[in-house]
């Protein structure tokens, strides 16, 4: 499972991996309970590489924050989502000191935390995320 496969819904919680594709949308395979089912053109899908947060200087990848968190925790999940919002802003600071505070709403922070315990929870492996970049950045 790479990142590039996985993908949001808005509307729909968690993550899911893409299986295939049909003629009106995507097949998809949620993480959290592994169950398949359609998600057509109407719906709202962000691909988990393409999103960003904002910081005062810059966009940082998600895979990037994914990356800062999996270090920290060592490997292990984080804090729980439904912490309060000092406490989630606390915690992003910690990876990712210069996060905007005014573009980036606890809301933001939850699904950051809850997806990363997803992947978590799914063995994704957070070093390919690393290997990408270093590839990337080798080019």
């Amino acid at each position: 499972m790479t990142i590039e496969k996985l993908i949001v819904v808005s509307g729909k919680p968690g993550i899911f991996k893409i299986e295939s594709q049909s003629k009106t949308g995507l097949i998809v395979q949620s993480l959290d309970n592994e169950k398949k089912f359609p998600i057509l053109n109407i719906h709202n899908v962000s691909g988990l590489n393409d999103i960003a947060i904002y910081t005062y200087e810059d966009e940082v990848p998600l895979r990037e924050v994914f990356y800062n968190i999996y270090k920290k925790e060592n490997g292990k999940k984080t804090i729980n989502h439904k912490e309060s919002k000092k406490v989630l802003e606390d915690f992003l600071e910690s990876v990712l000191p210069n996060y905007d505070r005014e573009r980036v709403y606890p809301s933001n922070i939850k699904k950051i935390v809850q997806w990363y315990n997803l992947l978590v929870d799914a063995d994704f492996d957070f070093e390919s995320i690393k290997k990408k970049a270093t590839s990337e950045e080798e080019e």
